[in-house]
């Protein structure tokens, strides 16, 4: 059941889950080595969300801002969800299988937390 993306933009749909309506979300796709390197680094802020795939961690050094993480498993299921400040790094989730990243706060507002399921619409 492997996802097969390509750099670009798409929307990220997060399934209320039975607890309100899905919520669409703008998305930055980064699949590539050197799209997913670059990441957020250099960016004062994010435009909705971007997905980095494969990834199972993320870092924050040189990043300019807080972000919210979701890692999510091959299902497209969230595992967990957390609050980097810049300049940590974060520990690898075993079953995560992709990340997406946003500005820090944001997450919550749209119902991203462990066990929602999300879509990725190309």
């Amino acid at each position: 059941m492997g996802r097969r993306w390509r750099d670009g933009r798409g929307e990220l749909v997060v399934h209320g889950g039975g607890e309100g309506p899905s919520v669409t979300v703008p998305l930055e796709i980064a699949t590539s080595y050197r799209a997913r390197t670059k990441g957020l680094l250099g960016r004062d802020s994010v435009e909705g969300a971007i997905l980095l795939s494969p990834a199972s961690s993320v870092h924050t050094f040189r990043m300019r801002m807080p972000i919210d993480v979701a890692y999510l498993d091959r299902r497209l299921r969230v595992i967990d969800v957390c609050t980097m400040r810049p300049g940590r790094l974060g520990m690898p989730r075993l079953r995560a299988r992709h990340v997406v990243e946003a500005e820090a706060g944001v997450m919550a507002g749209w119902g991203v937390r462990g066990g929602v399921s999300v879509e990725v619409i190309t």
